[in-house]
């Protein structure tokens, strides 16, 4: 796990997005609220604030994981300059990808 940097954690601590698992739509939350890197880049944890999703511990850690679902949901929270940061991603191949996936 790549540590998140303070001011990363600084913006996640005072953001009220991160305090409640980004999945609860799906049911079955249970554990405290951990932060997933959702995403992998160059063989490094992507640790920007958008790639950054709160999950409780079932969903993150339990048998409710389920990476396609995470990593769809950090796309969804970047932008478009946030995605061109990381040109050798194709997003849209990956973002159909993920949908077929994440069943």
């Amino acid at each position: 796990m790549r540590p998140i940097p303070p001011n990363l954690r600084k913006e996640i601590d005072s953001d009220p997005y991160y305090e409640k698992c980004a999945r609860a739509e799906d049911g079955g939350c249970w554990g405290r609220i951990t932060i997933e890197h959702a995403l992998i880049y160059g063989g490094k944890q992507i640790n920007e604030l958008w790639c950054l999703i709160p999950l409780c511990w079932f969903h993150h850690l339990g048998e409710g994981l389920n990476k396609a679902k995470n990593q769809l949901i950090a796309m969804s929270r970047a932008t478009p300059d946030d995605l061109n940061k990381y040109p050798r991603i194709d997003w849209h191949k990956l973002k159909q990808r993920l949908i077929h996936e994440r069943v």
